[in-house]
C-alpha cells in the first residue's frame, strides 16, 4: 500500500506544469460538449468564469469548432449529489460539483476540504492540488476524472443571535453540511441541524435554526442578512469544489482538442482561485454593510456585525480537527484513507493521524 502510494506521490511530482491555452485550435470536426456546472445561474463562479471561459471564449477561440451547451444544477433540476453517475453515463460530458457533495460515491473526495484542516485558501490549493492524482485514481473506478479543482468563499457562521467566540455556540442549532462539519459542531457543543441550502432562509427567519453555514458570499446572495445578524470570518472549511470529465469520452478527443481544453482548465483553475479569494472578503463587506468594499456580491439591505475569531477560536479548531474531525473522516472511509492523508496532506497540514 505504501509502495503505490509513494508511486502516486512519484508521478504528482513528475507532472509537467499546467498547460497553457493554445492561441487557436486548427481546422476539424466540430465539438460538441454537454456541461453543468454550478449549482446557480446567479453565482459569480458561474457568470465571471464559466459562462466568459466555455460558453463564450471557447466558441471564439476555436472558431466554433468547439461548442459548449453550459447550463446549472438548478436549470437541469439537479441536486449535485448526481454529478458523478450524470458523467459516467455520458448524459454530461462534464460536471461540478462540492467535494463534499460529490464523496458519497468517493469518500476519500472528502479528506481534501474538511472542516478545521486549511486555515487559509492558500493551504486549502495545496492540499487540493496534491491529492488530485489520488482522489482520480479511484475516480476513474466511476469512470470519471477531475480536471480542476477550486473554492467557494470561506465557509463561515451566520447567525440570528449576536456571539463573540466559539463557546457561544453552545445548546444552539446550527445549520451544517457534510459529516466534517456535523463532528466540528457537535464537538462545540453546538446541535447539528441538516436542512438544504434553498431552505435556510426560512429556518433562520423562523428560529428552526439559530445559526447556518455557508459561504460568506452565498450568504450575502441568498439575503440572509435579512434573517441573521452576526457574521463570522473565521473560516471553517471551503467548499472545494471540482469539475469531472467522463474518461471514455475524454480519451476519445482528438488530441488537439484534449490539450486546448487542457489549457482552458487550467486558466479557468487559476481564475476561479482567484474568485474564491476575492469573494471571501467581499462577501463580508456585502453582509456588514461596507459599499465601497462590496463589487462582487449584493450589499446587505440591514448590515450585520462582523464576528472578528479569536486566537483561541482559531486553535479551537485546529485541536477538534486533530482529535475529533480527522478521525471521524478515517472512519467513515476507512484504513487506506488515514494512510493517504498521512502520505498526502500531513506534510501540509501539520498534523499526522493518528498522532
Amino acid at each position: 500500500m505504501l509502495r503505490s502510494l509513494m508511486t502516486v506521490l512519484g508521478a504528482m511530482l513528475a507532472l509537467p506544469a499546467l498547460a497553457q491555452m493554445p492561441a487557436s485550435l486548427p481546422a476539424g470536426p466540430r465539438v460538441p460538449i454537454v456541461a453543468v456546472t454550478q449549482p446557480l445561474p446567479t453565482q459569480p463562479q458561474y457568470t465571471r468564469v464559466d459562462v466568459p471561459y466555455l460558453r463564450e471564449m471557447m466558441a471564439a477561440r476555436t472558431g466554433g469548432r468547439i461548442e459548449v451547451n453550459l447550463s446549472t444544477h438548478a436549470e437541469r433540476n439537479l441536486g449535485g449529489s448526481e454529478i458523478v453517475r450524470l458523467v459516467r453515463s455520458g448524459q454530461a460530458d462534464i460536471g461540478g460539483g462540492t467535494l463534499t457533495t460529490l464523496s458519497g460515491d468517493v469518500p476519500i473526495l472528502d479528506g481534501i476540504d474538511l472542516s478545521g484542516l486549511a486555515p487559509d485558501i492558500a493551504v486549502a490549493r495545496r492540499i487540493a492540488d496534491a491529492v488530485l492524482p489520488v482522489a482520480n485514481r479511484d475516480l476513474e473506478r466511476f469512470g470519471t476524472r477531475l480536471v480542476l479543482m477550486y473554492p467557494f468563499p470561506a465557509q463561515v457562521l451566520f447567525c440570528r443571535a449576536a456571539f463573540t467566540t466559539l463557546n457561544d455556540l453552545r445548546g444552539r442549532r446550527v445549520r451544517t453540511f457534510g459529516n466534517s462539519l456535523v463532528d466540528l459542531m457537535t464537538a462545540i457543543g453546538a446541535q447539528p441541524v441538516s436542512i438544504g441550502f434553498p431552505e435556510v432562509y426560512s429556518a433562520l427567519e423562523r428560529g428552526v435554526v439559530d445559526c447556518a453555514i455557508t459561504g460568506t458570499g452565498s450568504g450575502a446572495a441568498a439575503r440572509w442578512p435579512e434573517v441573521s445578524t452576526h457574521v463570522s470570518t473565521l473560516p471553517l472549511s471551503w467548499a472545494v469544489a471540482g469539475y469531472l470529465v467522463n474518461v471514455a469520452w475524454w480519451n476519445r478527443l482528438d488530441p488537439a482538442v484534449r490539450t486546448f481544453l487542457e489549457g482552458t482548465f487550467a486558466e479557468m483553475q487559476d481564475k476561479l482561485w482567484e474568485l474564491g479569494a476575492a469573494a471571501t472578503r467581499d462577501g463580508i463587506d456585502c453582509n456588514i454593510g461596507n459599499t465601497a468594499a462590496c463589487r462582487i456580491h449584493n450589499i446587505a439591505a440591514r448590515p450585520m456585525t462582523e464576528v472578528v475569531p479569536t486566537d483561541a477560536d482559531r486553535a479551537q479548531v485546529r485541536q477538534i480537527f486533530e482529535s475529533t474531525v480527522l478521525s471521524g473522516f478515517v472512519r467513515r472511509c476507512g484504513a487506506r484513507c488515514g494512510e493517504v492523508y498521512n502520505q498526502v496532506i500531513a506534510p501540509l497540514s501539520g498534523i499526522r493521524f493518528g498522532g
